[in-house]
């Protein structure tokens, strides 16, 4: 389940937090709901905060939120963050070992929101000091999910989703009773590309692609919404954060997207949870939890909005879709290949190196040519993303 250990949400008059990938979209999300967010009698404390490369926002962050640690992933701008916050006080680490110093320091709530499989080890960091996570990386789960869940039992803490579809399943969820769930269904915008022909998506730009018409997203989110692979690797984290077997998670296109997700039982109710297309709303629910936190959500207006459609997605115009059905059913080392290939495959299309369609191509290739093994450590996980990585730019022609 989501909630895995002993944890109990700490004391709400002065909250210990962390944010990893803190100048991101969901990264600013959050810095938003810890500076301006704060009810009567909710204080948070930053601990430390990180970025890969946005050193401008990353020392403006600082400045305002005097973390006592703060550290930059891209280890050639050590000194320019130094340059920064001169004077300020605060300690600075630069580099991957650094990410993974900041996850480590003691911290009652930790954002992860690091993107792609560079937030494995800063993620698993932060499990292992039993804090509360809230998991804005989905690719943890993918290329890791029985390893990583693993950890969250060992450690005592608690792992709460931040992706919309995921937090909404999160909160109508029985989790004291699971057996008594039929299936979840993750609901997906469909993109920017829903309505497109193949012909059409074959010559879609870069710029085309990260235009998402519902939410406010980083430019490899909205990629795998256009290409329908962000539901394919949401399928796959579901089933690690709720226990629920391939077959029980279905998937249905909500182009307006404001039922984010639901959940049937086997007496033919059906729950979900609505709301307007705000990130601030899944990592308010993380961030408060068990409690609720106001801060000035928009309220959602049915008899406004009028009509709420849900249709099947086309597997054959998505094919990210199967693909990432194919590797949950595989198992073993299948989900890390298909996450790496992926990213590689994005990479190249922002580049203008391959079109929008040779993304999957790029995926299923490299699934194909790459034999899967048992994941058995984090060793494995590391040395399957790595080879498949090498593959992938192979099978991309780079």
């Amino acid at each position: 389940m989501a909630v895995t250990g002993s944890a109990k949400a700490p004391d709400r008059d002065q909250r210990r937090v962390s944010v990893l990938g803190s100048t991101g979209s969901v990264g600013q999300n959050t810095i938003e709901l810890i500076s301006k967010g704060q009810n009567p009698g909710q204080g948070f404390v930053v601990e430390a905060l990180t970025a890969h490369t946005n050193v401008a926002l990353l020392a403006e962050q600082a400045k305002a939120l005097s973390p006592n640690f703060v550290a930059i992933g891209d280890e050639t701008l050590r000194d320019d963050l130094t340059d920064a916050l001169a004077g300020t006080g605060i300690t600075i680490g630069a580099g991957e070992t650094a990410l993974s110093e900041a996850a480590a320091r003691p911290a009652d709530w930790v954002m992860a929101a690091i993107v792609g499989a560079a937030g494995l080890n800063p993620t698993l960091a932060a499990i292992r000091q039993g804090a509360t996570v809230a998991l804005a990386n989905k690719e943890v789960l993918v290329c890791a999910g029985d390893l990583v869940m693993q950890e969250v039992s060992a450690a005592g803490g608690a792992l709460l989703p931040v992706d919309s579809e995921h937090n909404a399943i999160f909160q109508v969820f029985d989790f004291d009773h699971p057996d008594t769930v039929e299936k979840i269904i993750l609901t997906a915008s469909g993109g920017p590309f829903r309505d497109f022909d193949l012909a059409q998506m074959a010559s879609v730009t870069p710029a085309q692609a990260v235009a998402h018409p519902n939410w406010d997203m980083g430019a490899k989110i909205s990629i795998d919404s256009a290409t329908m692979m962000n539901k394919g690797l949401e399928l796959i984290e579901a089933h690690h954060l709720f226990r629920m077997a391939e077959e029980k998670i279905d998937i249905l296109l909500h182009p307006q997207s404001v039922v984010h997700s639901l959940v049937s039982y086997v007496d033919g109710s059906v729950l979900a949870q609505l709301g307007a297309p705000d990130m601030r709303t899944p990592i308010s629910v993380t961030l408060a939890w068990p409690d609720r936190l106001e801060f000035g959500a928009q309220t959602l207006d049915l008899a406004a909005i009028g009509t709420l459609t849900f249709e099947p997605p086309d597997q054959g115009r998505f094919p990210a879709l199967g693909l990432a059905r194919q590797a949950l059913q595989t198992g073993g080392t299948a989900p890390t290949i298909l996450n790496a290939a992926n990213e590689v495959a994005v990479v190249e299309f922002m580049a203008g190196r391959i079109g929008f369609l040779d993304i999957a191509r790029v995926v299923e290739e490299t699934l194909t040519q790459i034999p899967v093994a048992a994941l058995r450590s984090l060793d494995d996980v590391f040395e399957t993303d790595t080879s498949a990585r090498r593959v992938a730019k192979m099978v991309s022609g780079s």
